[in-house]
């Protein structure tokens, strides 16, 4: 993902969002936002909108080592770039094995129709998956580099599922999933990204474009390429979801944000001529160029983080479900009630879930994640009806309780979290939705007793119908209005 702890200082003098609790690398949010005026992209928005909740994967030869997705080979003194292993006593010597991990990758395990499977029931509507990330090693076939699971060098090539990201892909489309193709801006791998004549500093990359324009020029040809292929080889694609933002025009950086600061050179790639080229060949494609502001960023992605209010454009937040969007033994997994609290305060203020699983080397995740993806589904077969297709309704949220409303404006849901101990007595207060005329729990047969009040409507019996209908994560309410 694009950085860590050097913007978390912007994040605490931001009231905006609202902490999921998990440390490391945190995303600030653009501050404008460009209405894209393609009809057909505007249309595929809409469609996305519904959706609500996305699989995110984060998988590559790191994945060997239960360490974090390439930032390890970066140059930079963080805690979470930090070394780690056997090869760490020097920066060369590690990259050399890190390089190397491409020689033992064979991940014999892969079965996407594994993970569809569970992120159907699970009620996953769309898959983000990354085809490169920063460390250059490609999960697809690409034509522009040998640093491919595809290669020769790679143990899993000679497997006739090596092109895993058209594997992915192919599957999930298969079930009516949305594809989302991740790609990483920067290389560190490429000699047109790190010039081997310098050695690297920090992210970004180690000379100046300026000075050596023909170096450049080749780096953005080898991106243009790689886009293409993913555009035209891979079935039909909703999104490409640009990572890297710091390879910007340097008229686009915000001095206002710490890592943005650090970028010293103009890392203009065109982002004009790649848009028009995915979109001749995957119209209606949503291009998220994250934090680069303007009209290359059709939804924001804030980063382990949920906005406190709900933001007047679309946006996503990408969570992980462990505390590492790669891989580690024995990480630790958020329980199912605490991801569908994260996805029905998202929802409630607008926004969607990524939910992020790293497979592990063996190419399968950890049981964990299927176990929780099972409990999250029960849930959304009860309750998904206000998740889906919703939209967000003032007053968005009352304490423990967080609303949506139909797109027809004739329905609202009211959700209640089980935070701390709640009584009886629940007030559902819904703006702008006319007069009620039935209440319902959804999941539960028992009669709710409500009625009308100043500010909205009482269930009386919260307590009672929880408990005779079994309920265990948050409770949700069905108001139908005259």
């Amino acid at each position: 993902m694009i950085s860590r702890s050097i913007i978390c200082k912007a994040f605490a003098a931001a009231s905006l969002l609202y902490s999921t609790g998990v440390l490391g690398q945190a995303h600030n949010l653009s501050k404008k936002y460009e209405k894209p005026d393609d009809p057909l992209v505007v249309a595929k928005l809409a469609q996305w909108q519904d959706l609500k909740f996305g699989l995110f994967m984060h998988w590559g030869t790191y994945s060997e080592w239960g360490v974090v997705e390439s930032w390890s080979i970066c140059p930079e003194d963080e805690g979470w770039t930090q070394r780690k292993g056997p090869h760490s006593d020097t920066y060369n010597n590690y990259l050399k094995a890190y390089e190397g991990l491409q020689t033992t990758f064979n991940p014999v395990k892969f079965n996407p129709e594994k993970w569809v499977k569970a992120a159907n029931e699970a009620g996953m509507k769309y898959v983000v998956f990354t085809t490169k990330h920063h460390d250059g090693f490609n999960m697809f076939d690409t034509k522009q580099s040998d640093y491919k699971i595809t290669d020769k060098k790679t143990p899993f090539s000679s497997n006739p599922r090596a092109n895993v990201t058209k594997e992915i892909f192919n599957a999930f489309r298969k079930e009516n999933f949305m594809i989302g193709a991740y790609f990483s801006k920067p290389d560190w791998h490429s000699k047109d990204y790190w010039w081997p004549y310098f050695p690297p500093k920090d992210r970004n990359v180690n000379y100046d474009p300026v000075k050596y324009p023909e170096r450049w020029e080749a780096f953005k040809k080898f991106t243009y390429n790689q886009i293409e292929e993913l555009m035209t080889g891979y079935g039909k694609v909703d999104i490409l979801w640009l990572d890297g933002g710091w390879v910007r025009p340097k008229a686009t950086i915000d001095t206002a944000v710490d890592w943005q600061r650090g970028i010293k050179f103009n890392q203009d790639i065109d982002m004009p001529k790649i848009a028009a080229m995915a979109r001749q060949h995957q119209p209606g494609l949503m291009v998220v160029d994250r934090t680069v502001a303007g009209q290359y960023e059709n939804y924001t992605t804030p980063e382990q983080e949920v906005p406190e209010k709900p933001l007047s454009y679309p946006w996503e937040s990408c969570i992980t479900m462990g505390n590492s969007w790669s891989y580690v033994p024995g990480d630790k997994y958020k329980s199912a009630h605490d991801v569908i609290d994260l996805l029905v305060k998202i929802v409630s203020r607008g926004g969607n879930l990524l939910m992020n699983i790293g497979p592990g080397p063996d190419g399968d995740w950890d049981p964990v994640a299927y176990d929780r993806l099972k409990s999250i589904g029960e849930w959304m077969k009860i309750n998904g009806e206000g998740i889906y297709n919703s939209r967000a309704v003032a007053p968005y949220s009352n304490g423990n309780v967080f609303y949506t409303k139909s797109k027809d404006k004739k329905v609202a849901y009211a959700y209640v979290l089980p935070e701390g101990e709640q009584g009886d007595n629940v007030t559902i207060n819904v703006e702008g939705m006319g007069k009620p005329k039935q209440v319902l729990l959804m999941g539960g047969k028992q009669k709710v007793q409500w009625k009308v009040v100043a500010d909205g409507i009482v269930v009386s019996n919260y307590k009672a119908l929880y408990q005779k209908a079994g309920l265990k994560e948050a409770a949700g309410f069905k108001i139908i209005y005259k």
